[in-house]
């Protein structure tokens, strides 16, 4: 052979290894790479000058390539190349009988890992598919486009006195002489909801045509109700069902409709009458606002009010009370979860307040006991008008309206490193401070008698006014608790009031202490006198009778029912008073 021929056969070679898709290296008997092409160098992520004259091992660290020259055997591996799975075959060299070297063909065996794991998932999905297949309750059948069976559910089976497996291969009227899936699977019309004569019992079945890549295939069925009578339990199921998600649609929209409005407001006072006139300006504007003033002001009220007198009173009103839920419930309370969020997370998810209120108003009552953590989220959702709930990756934009409250002192909370700046600027747009009780006395008595109307009606009652003794008391009285104090006041006292009117009689310990400090013993009523001679002979009745409200009331000369009505009027406790005489 000529010596150009020689070159061209070696070109040839050359070309032919370069051009393999799996990578080749070959080494000589001192285990240095005298050889490799292209694929090689790309599996390994080396250049060729980094290769070539190099140990085997350098290049490839742990290759036992080295291996195949001390036992003269080819063998194959995996191993990880760089993070990769390379896998290869390693042949020893002989030339006239003797070793020169050794030689490794490799491919990338990601693809393969790849092509494995596809296989394995659709091997587990198939499985699934089985498992579902077998465990439906009803029914199912698969035809081919001849009609003839390619599966049956073993509960089917059952059902038609067959063997599923036995019924495989055969026609479908075999098994159902009156069925209709070989019709379906021949005109590729579904039928749903058809009834059906199966043993004698009237069934409603649905067949569905199947295709593959538009290809009628056959065709698919299921026994929907094996007997027409769980239709009809299913309607009527249905039918309830009905009617109670209107009757709670109606409660839900009453919940959270507002509860009040601007005519709920009663007073004349001039610092009430301007919070009131900023509180209607603020309605008919979309600006965030900020209810300060004491705790029992009626911040709620004017919450309410506001947004009933907005542009948005057809929607939710959403309260949330930032201090009565837990710190770490309150991320899920106010933005949401998905399902499977956390530990208990409810199946299918569950809206938070935010989203609640979305097309409407949110009240954050007591803002200020917000947790630092949650300070920054609660700002980004007034910020960007979007939420994002626990567990999930999708911002949902909102449309919401905020109304914050607090009796804090946010001012020297931010001072404080308590409450963050940011959010106390972005709060405090509009802001109304509502005046605590005591500075608008004038609506006391106006208030207490708005107070006595409501209760009436709403207990059936008919005390038709206030003492004069208990209008001085409580125009003299400081109210710490504010209205909140007051309206517990009135309503305890038309509850025991004996008379037509609520005397001091009927008020709370507390405040008859009061007024017996406060007010001159010269002002004593007739009325106060006689309550206080009717509580001394009760007691005194009690102590004889060691506590025996049944002799007592027979010693008093009166009904024991009537005693018991007394004794909750006076602030007599059962048997601690008669001890104490």
């Amino acid at each position: 052979m000529g010596l150009d021929r020689i070159k061209d056969a070696i070109s040839e070679l050359d070309a032919i290894l370069e051009a393999a898709h799996n990578g080749i290296i070959v080494i000589n008997t001192e285990e240095e790479v005298t050889f490799h092409n292209h694929a090689a160098a790309r599996l390994i992520g080396l250049k060729g000058e980094e290769i070539l004259g190099r140990k085997i091992t350098e290049v490839i660290p742990g290759s036992r390539l080295g291996q195949v020259l001390l036992d003269a055997k080819p063998n194959s591996d995996r191993l990880f190349v760089r993070g990769r799975m390379i896998i290869t075959n390693r042949t020893p060299i002989f030339k006239e009988g003797r070793l020169i070297g050794a030689v490794a063909v490799f491919q990338d065996g990601s693809e393969l890992q790849e092509l494995l794991t596809k296989l394995n998932d659709a091997q587990s999905m198939v499985t699934s598919l089985e498992n579902i297949f077998e465990q439906a309750y009803d029914g199912v059948i698969v035809v081919d486009k001849n009609g003839i069976i390619t599966r049956l559910t073993k509960a089917y089976g059952r059902f038609l006195g067959v063997d599923s497996g036995d019924a495989v291969g055969r026609h479908c009227t075999e098994i159902i002489p009156n069925s209709r899936m070989h019709i379906v699977a021949k005109t590729g019309k579904a039928e749903i909801g058809e009834a059906m004569n199966i043993k004698g019992k009237e069934a409603v079945v649905m067949r569905v045509p199947l295709r593959v890549e538009g290809q009628l295939v056959g065709a698919f069925g299921q026994v929907m109700f094996r007997d027409v009578r769980e239709v009809r339990t299913l309607a009527e199921k249905l039918h309830l069902m009905e009617h109670q998600l209107r009757f709670y649609e109606k409660e839900l929209q009453r919940y959270q409709r507002h509860r009040y409005t601007f005519s709920n407001i009663v007073g004349q006072s001039g610092t009430l009458a301007r919070a009131r006139e900023l509180a209607e300006k603020a309605a008919q504007g979309k600006s965030t606002v900020l209810l300060r003033g004491e705790s029992g002001t009626g911040k709620e009220v004017f919450a309410h009010a506001i947004h009933a007198a907005s542009s948005r009173r057809d929607q939710s009103f959403v309260r949330v009370n930032c201090g009565a839920i837990p710190a770490e419930l309150l991320e899920s309370e106010l933005f949401g979860y998905e399902e499977g969020a956390f530990t208990g997370a409810r199946k299918g998810g569950k809206p938070g307040k935010f989203e609640l209120a979305n097309g409407g108003t949110i009240f954050l009552d007591e803002v200020g006991d917000l947790p630092l953590s949650m300070q920054a989220k609660v700002l980004r959702v007034l910020q960007e008008k979007e939420v994002e709930r626990v567990g999930s990756n999708r911002l949902q934009q909102l449309d919401i309206r905020v109304i914050a409250a607090t009796h804090r002192d946010l001012e020297k909370m931010v001072g404080a490193g308590e409450f963050r700046s940011d959010l106390y600027y972005r709060l405090n747009v509009f802001t109304i401070t509502i005046p605590p009780l005591r500075d608008r006395r004038d609506d006391i008595v106006l208030l207490s008698e708005h107070l006595l109307h409501r209760f009436n009606a709403e207990f059936t009652l008919a005390v038709t006014g206030i003492d004069q003794r208990v209008q001085e008391l409580f125009l003299a009285y400081s109210w710490p608790g504010n209205v909140r104090e007051l309206q517990n006041v009135i309503e305890r006292a038309v509850n025991v009031a004996e008379g037509d009117k609520i005397i001091l009689a009927d008020l709370p310990l507390y405040l008859k202490d009061k007024a017996g400090k406060n007010l001159a013993p010269k002002l004593q009523s007739l009325a106060l006198e006689i309550a206080e001679a009717e509580k001394g002979a009760i007691l005194k009745a009690l102590k004889i009778t060691a506590g025996n409200k049944v002799q007592a009331a027979a010693v008093l000369g009166i009904h024991r029912t009537n005693l018991y009505r007394k004794m909750e009027k006076y602030g007599i406790v059962e048997n601690a008073e008669a001890k104490n005489q």
